[in-house]
């Protein structure tokens, strides 16, 4: 696993990924990468999933946050950034911490 780095997401998101030595895994749905998030848990260090299956299975992710690997990401899908993504780290960033100190707008 060390230092294996994955992405789930449909296929045209994932081929740049592809391009770049990521092992990408394609997924048609949900639940397609649910099950596909499953499969590799053990063996990336990594995944990076794209914003729209993210924000679907937020509940099955955050069994995720309990260990140490895989740190499993959200990323922007083909469509662009919604903002769900930059949502999350912050959220982290603030239990972490006690302070957003990114994005903090005076």
């Amino acid at each position: 696993m060390e230092g294996k780095t994955a992405i789930v997401g449909d296929g045209e998101s994932i081929t740049v990924f592809k391009a770049a030595g990521v092992a990408a895994f394609p997924a048609e749905d949900a639940k397609k990468a649910r099950e596909t998030i499953r499969r590799i848990a053990k063996d990336y260090a990594v995944i990076f999933v794209t914003e729209e299956f993210y924000r679907e299975l937020s509940d099955f992710l955050k069994r995720f946050d309990e260990s140490p690997y895989p740190v499993v990401l959200c990323i922007p899908s083909k469509n662009g950034a919604t903002g769900y993504g930059e949502e999350l780290v912050r959220d982290a960033m603030i239990r972490a911490l006690g302070v957003d100190i990114l994005y903090h707008n005076d």
